[in-house]
Order: C-alpha cells, then structure tokens, then sequence
C-alpha cells in the first residue's frame, strides 16, 4: 500500500520540479528583456512562488490517469501497468515542453503566454519556421530536446517507482479510492476556499512578464481552449457578411451632432468609483423600486446626476469588470477577463488617468481570483490593491469582509493619497449567501429576504462612507460613481429574458457637478460600456474616444440610444421602439416588441452588433 502512495507522490514532486526547471529556463532566455523592464532578482525569485499553487493545481491534473494506472494496479499488479505510466508521463513531457519551448520566443512579439490559437497555427508550421529569426529557431529544437531528453532521463532515474508483488490488493484498492481522490481534488481546485484557483493566482507584478512566468503553460493554454472550443477560428455568431456587420453597427454609432452638457466644475477631479455586487434597478425607488431598501442611495441623488434607463450587458462580476473599466461588452459563451492573452489589448481607465499623473487603487472584500480578476485589476496598473489577504482583523462572511469594513480601509488610505486620484471599491455583501454584519430589518420579499437585507446593509455602509468623505478635504473635488456589476433576480419576478431583469442603478454624485445638474435624471437608454465615454468629456479628454469604440457620451443629448445584453447562447437588444430577446442555439425570441415595421431592420441591427462584438473577441 505505502508503495503506491510513494509513486504518486515521488510523480507530483517531479512534475513541480519539472515545472521550476521550465520556469528557469524562461526567465533566462528573456533575461535582456528582464533587464530592459528593470527586474530585479528578488522579483524573478518571487514569481516560483506565486507559481506554487497554479503549479500544484497543474500536477493534480496531470496525476489523474497515474492514479487509475495505480488503482488498476492495485488490483490486478500487472508490470503492463508501470510501462502505460511510463508512456503517458513521456508523452505528457514532450508535449509541454514543446509548448514551453514555443512560449519562450514569443514574449517579444505577442506579450502573453500561448494559447488556444496557436493550436490553429500548427495547421501550418512552415508558418512558424518562416517566421522565426534561424538562429533562434535552432536553438529553440536545442532547448526543445534537451529538456524533453533530460527530464525523461531525470524521471525514470529518480522518481520513477517500481511496485513489487503487494498482499491484500482489494483492501489497497478501496484505501486509495477513497484517500487519494480527495487529495488530487484539493490540489485540482487550488485549497478549500469558495472559488477553485485560475490564472489570478500567479498575478503578482506589475511587470507583466514576471506574471507570465510565474503562470503555468499547461494550465493557461486549458483555459484558453475550455474557452474557446465553441469557436475555434469560426465565429459563431456570423450572421451577415463581416463587411455589411461592420456597416450596420457603424451606421448605429453615428453622431448627429455634440450638445454634451458640461457638468463638472473641474476637468481634474478626484475619481471614485463604486461598483455594487449584483444591484437591481428594483433596489432603487427612483427606478421603480420600494422606498425602504436603500434609502441612503435616494439621498445622494439629490446631489447626483441619476441615469435612468442602463442596463448591464452581462451578467457576472468579470463581466461587468471589463465593460466599466475597458467599455468592452460582454458576449456569450465567454469572458474576456478570464483570458490574459486577450484583455492585454484593451485599453483601460486606468491607463488614461495614468498618463493624466492619477494615482490608483482598488478595494474588494472577496477574493480576485473570482472570474480571473485579480490578473485583469493587476494589467489595468492599480497602483494599490487590496483584496481579502490584506483584512486580516476586519470581520469577515463566508465570502469576505464586509462592505462597511472595506468602505472604511479606502476612506482611512485615501486620505494619505496624492492627488488627482482614482480609487474603484468592489462591494460584496449583495451577493450570495448575503451573510452580513446586521439583524434584518426588511421582512417580505420570501425567498428574496436575505438579498434585500443585504442590499439594505450595503446601502447603509455607503452612506455612511460618504458622510465620512464629506469631512474630508478631498471631498469638494471628488466625482463618484455609483454603478452595478450586473443585476439580479428581484422580488418582481422579471424574467430573465426581459429588459427589466438586467436593468442597473448609475449615479454621478458629488460637490465637483455643477449645481444646476445636482438632482437630475438622464433617460437616455445606454449601458454600463457608457460610462467611459460619458466620463471623458467632462474630463476633456474626447481624444481617448476612438480608444473605446463600444462607449457612448451619455451626457451628449443627441447620442444613439440603444443597449445590448448578452447571455450564454444570444442577445438581447433594446431600442427606444421595443426590444427583442433571442436564443441563438434555438433560433428562438423569447420576447420581441419591437414594432412590425422595423422588425426586420432592428433585429439585423442587434445581430450584426453581437457579431461584431464577438469577432473583436475573437480577434484579441
């Protein structure tokens, strides 16, 4: 029996080492770029570390079949079985250290890891020969054999296990049945926490190719083709030629005229944006919802500009991370934020605000690995970051610290910041299971209770929060923002596939808005993209426009009114004149109210957008 637990556990050990040795040898074949970015040693030191858990993760996977091939063994104690292992792990190391070896050449040229496209690239590797410079393609093969050789060798000599006759087969079978699988488990989804490990786990620097070494080749390029598998070079959502797809949703973007209202006092206001988890519109009793909910919101907007009628186009954290802080909106059967390869070429707030000498920061209760965001905060340059690791004494609930507590650790830390700043706080409270720091005090909504408790808490906590800033010497020239991740199922009852479920609460609030503006409502349709280009006019930096194609100026009365949402399998599109809802899979609308006469027309127009959308994915 203690033979079979020693092979399994001699091959993890070999494969983390395995795992070192690759990230050894990136790091010092892109040791002049390390030195370009001005990496030090005790940074390069660090990223095995970070690589730790992804690297464990990784082996877990890789343990699977030597861990049937042992439990086969077990039973039957056959020598056929050692030489299956021996193939499989040959096989597994020569494919990834062709993966391993292809990455190191391209940090140049691509900035990220391989992922599911380069599986399209091998459909013609003369391609890749012409490519690549000769000399460092020879030396690639060189680099290729000699790691797949030595770790063959390195492997058979010192952690290959050979297993003699064993007594009591079955009694071995039924203990390594029940033991070893809830330890490769473990290992699989990173620990016990709530959220199993991804990508995030290895961010640590803002230096980005000490993220990519420290993330695990194998693991990175499995979730780019879990990803991606529905579309491999194809996309999905090709209604209409590319060319006239194109067309449409330019046509749909255009601009008669500029009448934006200036409604800032200064175009170098401080910036703090707050994104509430999973907010509904039927939280807010000026859209709609009951009064008691979250009365400290209906406070603020008397000195706010309320936008009335945004809607969320996805409709998960990540999601709604991208579309805030990249105006990228969301799409079925992905997130971008999940993929490094991707987010890397979108240009985000915080990037223009840093070249504008913002300082940054972002606080979230929770953990980041959710959805891969703490990988998508890191490539946006906050300047600081805290998560859940960095509450240690803050009480906290099954997903983390509470809002309140967050609320106060940004107040207490932005008031040592310089300034103009930028500071973005997640809030978590509102999302399931909604355990928080307070006994209910709304009983109705039944099963909705608790959500509705919570966003009652949270409400409180944000208006304590501001009653606070307002001490503050910043406070006069602080714009906030106000905004849901995406919406949540209500105590209404809207389906889900009605424009009312993903409607979401947007407020600008502040002393910075000029005061005839203070208390006033916008109706405009738009969505959360809109947020980035309804910002950059008042901050007078429209040059930034065509950087964020997808975001509208809502402050601009003669913008296109429209708003997308996308789910699993299709869109849905919301025009002034109705709205439609339609399943792709199915070739199904679920809801269509849009007017006889225009049907066609609008319905061409939320398919060629979606398509559109999807392609730029694609193409990241």
């Amino acid at each position: 029996m203690l033979k079979y637990l020693i092979s399994l556990v001699k091959q993890l050990l070999f494969w983390l080492l395995y795992f070192a040795i690759i990230r050894i040898v990136y790091l010092i074949f892109n040791l002049n770029t390390l030195q370009n970015e001005g990496v030090s040693f005790l940074e390069s030191i660090l990223s095995f570390w970070f690589a730790f858990k992804l690297d464990l993760a990784t082996s877990s996977y890789l343990l699977i079949f030597p861990f049937v091939i042992v439990l086969m063994q077990s039973v039957y104690n056959k020598n056929c079985f050692e030489f299956i292992n021996k193939i499989y792990t040959g096989l597994v190391l020569v494919l990834y250290t062709l993966l391993a070896t292809a990455e190191l050449g391209i940090y140049e040229e691509w900035k990220t890891k391989l992922h599911y496209k380069a599986l399209m690239y091998l459909q013609h590797p003369s391609e890749i020969y012409n490519s690549a410079e000769t000399d460092k393609f020879f030396m690639l093969i060189g680099i290729f054999l000699f790691l797949s050789i030595g770790s063959i060798i390195i492997y058979n000599k010192f952690f290959y296990t050979r297993i003699d006759q064993q007594p009591k087969r079955l009694l071995n079978f039924l203990t390594l049945l029940i033991l070893v699988p809830a330890f490769l488990v473990l290992g699989m989804r990173g620990g016990i926490q709530e959220i199993p490990i991804n990508q995030s786990q290895s961010y640590f620097s803002k230096k980005n190719i000490l993220n990519l070494a420290a993330v695990n080749s194998g693991f990175n390029l499995y979730i780019s083709i879990i990803e991606n598998y529905k579309n491999f070079g194809k996309n999905p959502f090709a209604y209409l030629p590319q060319k006239e797809a194109e067309k449409i949703v330019n046509r749909i973007f255009e601009v008669e005229k500029d009448t934006t209202l200036s409604i800032l006092k200064t175009q170098n206001p401080n910036i703090v944006l707050i994104m509430l988890e999973s907010w509904s519109a039927t939280l807010i009793e000026s859209l709609g919802g009951k009064p008691d909910i979250t009365p400290q919101f209906h406070e603020l907007e008397e000195n706010g500009i309320l936008f009335t009628n945004i809607y969320s186009p996805g409709s998960r954290s990540e999601q709604g991370m991208s579309s805030i802080l990249a105006g990228f909106p969301s799409h079925p059967i992905s997130s971008i934020t999940v993929q490094p390869d991707k987010f890397v070429n979108l240009r985000c707030l915080t990037h223009v605000l840093k070249e504008r000498d913002y300082a940054s920061s972002f606080y979230f209760g929770g953990q980041l690995i959710y959805g891969n965001i703490k990988s998508f905060i890191i490539h946006n340059g906050f300047d600081r970051i805290r998560d859940i690791y960095d509450f240690p004494d803050e009480p906290k609930g099954k997903l983390g610290v509470h809002d309140e507590f967050v609320f106060n650790r940004q107040l207490s830390e932005i008031n040592q910041e310089k300034q103009p700043f930028f500071s973005m706080i997640f809030t978590s409270s509102t999302h399931s299971p909604f355990d928080m720091p307070m006994e209910r005090k709304l009983f109705w909504g039944d099963e909705l209770n608790m959500y509705i408790n919570s966003a009652y808490y949270t409400d409180q906590s944000l208006g304590n929060y501001i009653k606070e800033a307002q001490k503050k010497d910043w406070f006069e020239n602080t714009l906030f923002i106000i905004v849901a991740d995406h919406s949540h199922h209500s105590y209404t009852r809207d389906p889900y596939h009605s424009k009312e479920y993903h409607q979401i609460p947007l407020l600008f609030y502040g002393n910075v808005i000029k005061d005839e503006y203070k208390g006033m409502q916008i109706n405009k349709l738009g969505s959360q993209t809109d947020i980035i280009g309804t910002l950059f006019s008042p901050l007078g930096i429209e040059s930034e426009n065509e950087n964020f194609p997808w975001s509208r100026n809502l402050l601009n009365p003669y913008s296109p009114e429209f708003a997308y949402i996308a789910f699993e399998e299709g869109i849905g599109w919301l025009r002034p004149s109705g709205e439609f809802f339609y399943e792709h899979r199915l070739d199904y609308f679920y809801n269509n109210t849009i007017p006889i006469l225009y049907q066609d027309s609008v319905v061409r127009e939320g398919k060629a957008f979606l398509q559109v959308v999807f392609q730029r994915y694609m193409e990241y």
